[in-house]
């Protein structure tokens, strides 16, 4: 068990280990009202929904414990689904002392956490994350949002929770291509402001792959501590919280283009570092070295580095002008001087952008 406090004006604490989501009395002391939603989704609420709620009502005897479940995957952070949350909140009767809790991976964090946002103008939320990726990114630093078909995340609150405890136990369920997209998010704290890490990292890879449980509680406090460091201090991202998105500009941009339907969000950051790195080394930013041997690692992971094949790069690049790091007039980028050095760059040109990520796409099939 290992534990990250998260300070500033609404501090909360991130606990780590197996059997968080039975321990009741741990999660009932966030809990200030009498109206528990749990928010969880068709793959998750299966396997853990009954057991959170059975904790949660062992130890709030007065309390009304329900579950809503969504459809699975990114196709659900909609303003649609967003509205239905809405009226299940009114039907449910839930008051401003109410709490949802979010049991899941990123799309339900981000889809519970807005409504937490936004219900009675905000009321508690304990995020519950069951994917590495959640655990280590959207559960921590109160980023809430949904989807519009012109890009990821334009609609969103930012809301810190009350409370996050990650089991690491789901990671057992969890299938290998989710936890190789958690694996991304982790190697780039390493990638932006730690190389110890990164070397870490390389030398824990078939320990994190086989789901060692030491490994991946290091991994993920590693992680959590270095995203607790940045959002104390810049908790509504006004600056140095955008060095999180490092790749994310490029990620983004495939997921929007590719409709969600083709790389999941962690793979498509690890093609977005990999673009991010190359994009550095062309501007005389940082080694050409040093983009090679991230691609390595990412690839050690099972991670793809190249950008997929039948993407319109100029659509990509339109793409970006819609992501909420770009400024008028100009694209912006979180970018590196090397590993371990990332930074915030601005107006940086479509034709260095368009050539960057040329060399890593994809041959037609």
């Amino acid at each position: 068990m290992k534990h990250v406090d998260v300070g500033g004006a609404a501090p909360y604490r991130i606990a780590i280990g197996e059997g968080l989501l039975r321990d009741g009395a741990a999660l009932a002391k966030h809990v200030r009202g009498r109206h528990v939603m749990i928010v969880s989704d068709a793959q998750v609420a299966p396997l853990y929904a009954r057991d959170l709620a059975d904790a949660l009502q062992a130890h709030l005897p007065d309390a009304r414990v329900i579950v809503s479940c969504i459809p699975a995957g990114e196709a659900s952070k909609t303003l649609d689904r967003f509205a239905e949350l809405m009226r299940e909140l009114a039907d449910f009767g839930a008051t401003r002392d109410a709490c949802i809790v979010a049991l899941g991976g990123g799309v339900v964090g981000d889809l519970a956490g807005f409504a937490a946002a936004c219900w009675m103008r905000g009321i508690d939320c304990v995020q519950v994350p069951t994917t590495l990726l959640a655990m280590v990114d959207s559960s921590v630093g109160g980023k809430t949002a949904v989807d519009l078909p012109q890009g990821k995340n334009l609609v969103g609150a930012f809301h810190p929770p009350r409370a996050v405890f990650a089991d690491t136990a789901t990671l057992r369920t969890l299938p290998d291509r989710e936890l190789r997209a958690g694996l991304a998010e982790v190697v780039k704290y390493g990638a932006i402001r730690d190389i110890a890490f990164l070397d870490w990292l390389q030398a824990h890879a078939d320990a994190l792959l086989a789901r060692d449980p030491a490994a991946l509680v290091e991994a993920i406090a590693r992680s959590c501590a270095h995203k607790a460091d940045i959002v104390e201090r810049d908790p509504r991202e006004r600056g140095e919280r955008a060095l999180l998105n490092f790749g994310h500009t490029f990620a983004h941009a495939i997921e929007t283009e590719q409709g969600y339907g083709g790389l999941n969000h962690g793979e498509a950051v690890s093609v977005g570092m990999v673009c991010a790195a190359h994009l550095s080394s062309r501007l005389g930013m940082a080694p050409e070295s040093d983009a090679t041997r991230l691609a390595a690692l990412l690839t050690r992971f099972g991670l793809p580095v190249a950008i997929p094949a039948g993407l319109d790069l100029a659509a990509l690049v339109d793409r970006m002008r819609l992501d909420k790091k770009a400024t008028a007039g100009s694209l912006r980028f979180v970018l590196w001087r090397g590993a371990g050095k990332a930074e915030i760059t601005p107006g940086v040109k479509d034709a260095d952008v368009l050539a960057a990520m040329r060399p890593l796409q994809s041959a037609p099939p």
